[in-house]
């Protein structure tokens, strides 16, 4: 029997509470006029997970299977489908309600995620089957094994926009500064940028981290709890650019105050999340040296179709941490959620379905 996993509501504050896992049996769904139903192979964590156990993110449901990130098999195709995908392993967008717009969402009010959220209780990728409609997949590129194609779309999308899109600096010889290498986002972006040319400084609580990050192409980093961080990092910089052209950074906090001494004039800050806090310091050197701060969210429809036709092109293959095999084997997958909140992954987190 297929089954589910979904989060059990009990009551707390929010930031306080933890919503535990449950796992349920449900019936195999049947395909409507141009849906796919889609046999998931492997589904993977992001931070939003994490939140949402947290009663952290908005519009939470306790109905709607967990997780955004999967991929599998098309099993069967409902009526009026057009998409020729029968038998192909597929990606699921993570998002829904953004066509092609470069500023944001056309319309917010129809922008969602899929997992764990919503008014929509059926889709998410901790399941065994998900139905979606045909035009929420693209065809998975062929180098990928199962997991690094369910490891892709939230973490690859958001990657993309990040630097693709906002940095305005994706460019081969530009260097470029990474923070909290390590996670699904920022590894995706290293991967995306080393793959143009470009050079790539990390910065991480871990040197563990940074030597991994060099072997995956970067060519150097620093120790963030080193409250001198930038000037080391100034050291490091090639003497023919001795500056950042961009930093993409999940993290928030001091990072335009540390930043500043190392961006050229009209550097660009592209942040896609304030894990360290909800809020940023904005000095008024910033505003001098005419440095952009420009936010980033996941990315519209054409972009996560560009993402994984880069992906395809480059044979990029996504990092992946750590598995577990079983959507049955809740206290396993639990250890997957205690290393995203502790920080111990590098690379993406996946179940295998």
């Amino acid at each position: 029997m297929p089954h589910t996993i979904t989060i059990k509501e009990r009551r707390g504050r929010p930031g306080h509470v933890y919503y535990p896992l449950q796992l349920s049996l449900v019936s195999k769904p049947t395909p409507g006029p141009k849906q796919l139903l889609v046999k998931i192979e492997a589904a993977a964590l992001n931070h939003r997970d994490l939140f949402i156990r947290q009663n952290l993110y908005p519009d939470i449901s306790f109905k709607a299977p967990l997780l955004c990130d999967g991929a599998g098999v098309v099993v069967e195709e409902g009526a009026s489908c057009s998409s020729n995908l029968l038998g192909r392993r597929v990606i699921l967008t993570p998002c829904r309600g953004w066509k092609d717009s470069l500023s944001g969402p056309e319309s917010w009010s129809n922008f969602n995620t899929i997992g764990g959220v919503g008014p929509d209780h059926t889709i998410g990728t901790a399941q065994t089957y998900a139905l979606v409609d045909e035009k929420e997949v693209e065809a998975a590129p062929d180098h990928l094994t199962a997991v690094e194609s369910a490891a892709l779309p939230a973490a690859g999308l958001t990657a993309w926009r990040a630097l693709m899109v906002k940095s305005g600096n994706a460019k081969s010889g530009h260097n470029i500064l990474i923070t909290g290498i390590g996670g699904g986002v920022a590894l995706q972006i290293l991967q995306f940028a080393t793959a143009l040319g470009c050079n790539v400084f990390v910065t991480s609580g871990c040197g563990e981290k940074i030597a991994k990050a060099t072997q995956l192409g970067a060519v150097g980093g620093v120790i963030y709890k080193d409250e001198e961080w930038n000037k080391k990092l100034v050291e490091k910089l090639p003497a023919e650019r001795p500056y950042l052209d961009a930093v993409i950074d999940g993290a928030g906090g001091d990072i335009v105050v540390k930043s500043i001494p190392l961006l050229k004039p009209g550097g660009v800050v592209s942040s896609y999340g304030m894990t360290l806090a909800p809020v940023m310091d904005w000095p008024m050197q910033a505003v001098f040296k005419n440095i952009e701060l420009k936010g980033s969210t996941l990315g519209s429809r054409t972009e996560f179709s560009d993402m994984v036709k880069f992906v395809e092109a480059k044979q990029i293959r996504p990092i992946i941490s750590r598995t577990v095999r079983g959507l049955d084997k809740l206290e396993e997958i639990e250890g997957l959620f205690e290393d995203l909140k502790a920080g111990r992954q590098f690379g993406k987190l996946v179940i295998e379905v």
